[in-house]
């Protein structure tokens, strides 16, 4: 399934894993992060890190009738730090690196921590 972006010139389609790989990439460049972890930790297993792969695991992508995304973003966060400052600062870096590559179509973004651990 893809999200549909509508403009002056047309109809653009995205693939969800393509905004998937590029706020994947966004969050993991934010301090306290240790990786992106699943969006559903049952099925595969409690706070596991996910590698640069499976970023489309932690990520899920929903497309509102205004045409617009809310963004869910599942994390594991780094022992020692405060995590709604974590959690802010992935907000704002993931809002504005998907504005900036697919353009200002991100309504609501959500950051669940599923997992607290040590730097080894």
């Amino acid at each position: 399934m893809a999200v549909k972006i509508d403009n002056d010139l047309g109809r653009i389609n995205i693939s969800k894993e393509a905004f998937a790989v590029v706020i994947g990439n966004a969050t993991n460049e934010c301090y306290g992060i240790v990786g992106m972890a699943s969006k559903s930790p049952v099925k595969d297993g409690l706070a596991v890190v996910l590698g640069r792969d499976n970023f489309a695991k932690g990520v899920t992508i929903t497309p509102t009738d205004a045409g617009n995304i809310d963004i869910e973003i599942y994390v594991v966060v780094a022992l020692g730090v405060k995590v709604s400052e974590v959690c802010l600062e992935i907000q704002k870096k993931v809002r504005y690196v998907a504005e900036q590559t697919f353009g200002n179509y991100i309504n609501d973004i959500h950051v669940f921590v599923q997992g607290i651990k040590g730097l080894e």
